[in-house]
């Protein structure tokens, strides 16, 4: 297992100084203008304090649902402004299934500027059907798509050929392993494009993360600053048009939410990663990966989505 980079050590950090708390990147706070004083200053909107004994009952719960689904669960979720975090098996590792395809159209957007995000991009009928789940690219034999377009169908539709045409263009999954690393996740592997990536060997650690490490990529590639404003904007509105999300986490989050989310799933393995917004504005980004444990078991939407109302419930005070 590869060391974990500042950026997931400090959430890991944190953590064991607090017993579930850490912390993760802040909003940058805006100067008053020059041209006036103001008279006063804003009434910050009250945060969520989140109690030992709250933490405990999340704990008890997640454990309840593991028994009740012969299941394992992880789960982290920070509040991003506040740094409060919450956090069951946060360093367990899961395969990630197709979660990555936020990461990579993430980098797709980091790494690719101007006309060469209109490059078009053909293939075969065959790739599609070798890659597996293809809604999007079946229908584009003929024409093809550019490759903006492919990064929006990975996220939005899941599309495996999508992801794996938009990795030839960032360098591969070695060259996204790449890209996770300087962003701080040196936890996470990728070693394998679809549909590989989705065996997991039993004890292996290729094309796995941990909850704590993928709540705090995702914390950076939303940051504001990792992609600049425009494209962290594109990024939010393709995982907020997620198709295969609605029985996640946006399920599990509490009325008046905002959710923006990319899921995955194959096999026993079902998982979410979302930002999380109140009604007040307070961002939460949320990494829920299960697993059920006896072979062979198929995954249940519903787990995620009880695991994810109980952690976002600490946070609803």
């Amino acid at each position: 297992m590869r060391a974990t980079a500042p950026l997931v050590a400090g959430i890991v950090a944190a953590l064991a100084l607090t017993g579930c708390s850490g912390g993760s990147p802040g909003s940058t706070a805006t100067a008053p203008s020059p041209m006036r004083t103001p008279t006063s200053s804003p009434t910050p909107s009250p945060t969520p304090t989140i109690t030992a004994a709250d933490r405990a009952a999340v704990a008890r719960t997640l454990a309840a649902l593991e028994r009740e689904y012969d299941a394992t669960v992880g789960v982290v979720a920070t509040d991003t402004t506040t740094g409060e975090t919450v956090a069951y098996n946060g360093d367990r590792r899961f395969g990630y299934t197709s979660t990555l395809k936020a990461f990579a159209a993430a980098q797709f957007l980091r790494a690719v500027h101007g006309t060469d995000r209109d490059e078009r991009v053909h293939w075969s009928a065959a790739d599609a059907t070798a890659a597996g789940h293809s809604p999007v690219t079946s229908e584009h034999v003929a024409d093809g798509l550019t490759v903006a377009q492919l990064a929006e169908a990975a996220v939005r539709q899941s599309d495996n050929l999508a992801l794996n045409l938009v990795l030839d263009r960032i360098g591969g999954p070695a060259g996204l392993d790449r890209a996770l690393a300087e962003l701080g996740d040196r936890t996470t592997e990728v070693v394998h494009d679809e549909p590989a990536l989705n065996t997991i060997e039993p004890g292996g650690t290729e094309d796995t993360t941990t909850p704590a490490a993928f709540a705090a990529t995702l914390a950076a590639v939303l940051d504001g600053r990792t992609l600049g404003r425009s494209d962290t904007a594109l990024l939010e509105h393709w995982m907020s048009g997620n198709a295969t999300g609605d029985t996640l986490v946006r399920a599990g989050a509490p009325d008046g939410w905002t959710v923006v989310d990319k899921s995955g799933g194959a096999g026993g393995i079902r998982n979410d990663v979302a930002r999380v917004t109140r009604p007040d504005g307070g961002p939460i980004v949320i990494a829920v990966l299960t697993t059920r444990n006896t072979p062979d078991t198929a995954y249940d939407d519903a787990l995620v989505a009880r695991s994810a109302a109980a952690v976002l419930d600490a946070f609803d005070g």
